[in-house]
């Protein structure tokens, strides 16, 4: 062996130390993708958490599925013109469109869509409880497309998940609701859940993570962006600076970046793991309107919380990579 130790790792006289080496290295590796996941799920909820207190400013300026529009339009721009700047190139394969249309659809477009339409037909607590279903049916899912069956211990994170954000919800569940919003809700977050399952399913490898979402949020303006200017028209909308600064993050960091990262966890780990991220978005939504709005944040929100950050970190220790 050299004398700067870069040779090979020393046999001993069984011969079985190459593979023991193997073994923890890979171990190693898998345990530092965890780290890495799990740390990207937090980013990704705290980035989202905030955005719903930012976008409460751009919707003092103009129209709910106007702000949607306008999202999808500089979020794809501002990744498209970074893809390009790595020398990226637009995909051309017919299947890979399909693919990209397929999860642009369910995602940022049907998702976001049925979201923004539920929320404003129930309380703010019963939507977020009904948008954390999302993991549910990601497990769901997983079964069903990817075979996958989820191990006892994700099964309890999951329970202990759902049941943090019910109480996080809970002071704000007494308001009143209507069924054609909790039925939004509820395909919502199935629609989500299959283009987080989709993107596991089918083969997204010649498409990188910031390209899959640049080509996924242009087929969601062009969705969006009529869709918008039928139903609610421009003509509510105030163009300026209090309505472009919100609107930016909300573009920027809340939708560009988060989709990128989630894309790039559901490669390096399994779905249910980015879906975890829905049981930290209203612990960050909580915390962000303490911060910004002044909402209130007290022994509930807390332990809510507590339980919220509980079942992520069971969800992901207990589930390996696919």
């Amino acid at each position: 062996m050299p004398a700067d130790g870069s040779g090979p790792p020393p046999t001993g006289s069984s011969g079985n130390a190459p593979a023991t080496f193997r073994l923890a290295v890979t171990t190693q590796v898998q345990t530092f993708d965890r780290r890495i996941a799990l740390g990207t799920v937090f980013v990704v909820a705290a980035l989202i958490g905030a955005n719903f207190s930012v976008l409460k400013f751009a919707l003092d300026h103009s129209t709910p599925f106007m702000v949607a529009g306008m999202r999808t339009v500089l979020a794809s721009t501002a990744l498209l013109l970074f893809a390009f700047s790595r020398g990226e190139r637009l995909p051309r394969r017919r299947d890979d469109l399909v693919n990209i249309f397929v999860v642009g659809f369910s995602i940022t477009t049907v998702s976001s869509a049925l979201l923004v339409f539920g929320v404003n037909r129930v309380s703010a607590g019963l939507g977020s409880l009904m948008a954390s279903t999302m993991p549910l049916f990601t497990a769901a899912l997983s079964l069903v497309l990817l075979s996958v069956r989820l191990p006892s211990r994700a099964l309890v994170g999951l329970a202990v998940g759902f049941g943090g954000t019910a109480v996080l919800a809970s002071p704000s569940l007494g308001g009143s609701s209507e069924l054609v919003g909790v039925v939004a809700l509820l395909f919502s977050a199935l629609a989500w859940a299959f283009g987080n399952v989709y993107m596991k399913w089918r083969d997204f490898t010649r498409v990188s993570p910031v390209m899959l979402v640049a080509v996924q949020l242009v087929f969601s303006a062009i969705m969006l962006v009529p869709f918008a200017l039928v139903v609610e028209g421009p003509g509510d909308t105030e163009w300026n600076l209090d309505l472009f600064v919100p609107l930016f993050y909300a573009s920027i960091p809340a939708n560009a970046v988060t989709f990128a990262l989630l894309a790039t966890v559901v490669r390096r780990a399994t779905p249910t793991v980015a879906a975890s991220t829905a049981y930290l978005i209203p612990l960050f939504g909580v915390l962000f309107g303490y911060l910004i709005r002044d909402e209130s944040l007290g022994v509930v929100e807390l332990l809510g919380g507590a339980l919220v950050v509980l079942g992520v970190l069971i969800v992901v220790q207990a589930t390996s990579r696919a």
